[in-house]
């Protein structure tokens, strides 16, 4: 994919609308690369004006102030924020809940003062707009899972609902959902330490929510989520059965 990178396209004399933001997970992590590339191709499409940092971006900083090092936390933002606001970005577009609640609500207060939207809402938008076509049919149902990051934290929840509903499909609702939605055991920098003994899995049991709603398909909006999901239906032998999806992935495979 011939992705523009934004010091290039600044060097030619453009200035990019969106600033695809495109964190560590979706540089790094082969399951999330898939993830960026969908919403890249989906940018792309739309004909919508975008830009990746490339090399030149940091990870945000927010599993180091989670875990407590807010010394490291606090190198890397301000390196962001330097970067971001010598090319002069407006909007940011994330994939992570995690880099969209740092860079929206815990950047401010160090300079970085910008639009953060999370992918389901820019994605909500591209569909009002027409901008993204969707097959004329229906598809079956789907379990849809709220991220803590985006959800109990950001309130967003109907955003990456009005997105499904283009699909013309039943949104087949967990138990435990929006600002009761139980968390996939990785946030708070928890994907990268080990369980404390004696405490049952947390995506394992959100992964038994899962296939206890019969869907074929359950649909996140986080790669750390969608890490969490897939390890827990696998732990329960139900890969071959159930599919985690990403809302981007979900919007590709179902457009024109």
């Amino acid at each position: 994919m011939n992705v523009p990178i934004y010091n290039e396209v600044i060097a030619q004399g453009g200035q990019p609308e969106i600033l695809f933001w495109v964190g560590c997970a979706g540089s790094y992590d082969a399951r999330a690369q898939k993830i960026s590339r969908a919403f890249a191709e989906i940018l792309t499409r739309a004909g919508i004006s975008f830009a990746i940092l490339g090399e030149e971006e940091k990870c945000t900083g927010d599993p180091a102030r989670r875990a407590g090092n807010e010394f490291l936390f606090q190198i890397l933002a301000l390196q962001n924020i330097e970067t971001l606001n010598l090319y002069k970005v407006k909007k940011i577009v994330c994939t992570c809940p995690h880099c969209f609640n740092t860079l929206r609500n815990e950047y401010p207060s160090l300079g970085g003062n910008y639009e953060v939207l999370h992918h389901s809402q820019f994605l909500e938008q591209l569909l009002n707009d027409g901008l993204i076509k969707i097959h004329d049919t229906s598809t079956a149902p789907v379990t849809y899972h709220d991220s803590c990051y985006l959800g109990r934290i950001n309130g967003v929840y109907e955003a990456p609902r009005e997105v499904i509903g283009h699909l013309k499909t039943e949104i087949r609702e967990l138990k435990r959902s929006r600002k009761n939605g139980l968390c996939c055991g990785a946030g708070g920098a928890q994907m990268f330490k080990e369980d404390e003994p004696g405490n049952k899995r947390i995506n394992i049991e959100r992964a038994g929510e899962v296939v206890a709603s019969g869907s074929s398909k359950v649909v996140a909006n986080c790669p750390f989520c969608i890490t969490m999901l897939e390890d827990g239906i696998k732990s329960l032998d139900k890969q071959q059965e159930i599919m985690v999806l990403d809302l981007t992935e979900l919007i590709l495979e179902n457009s024109v």
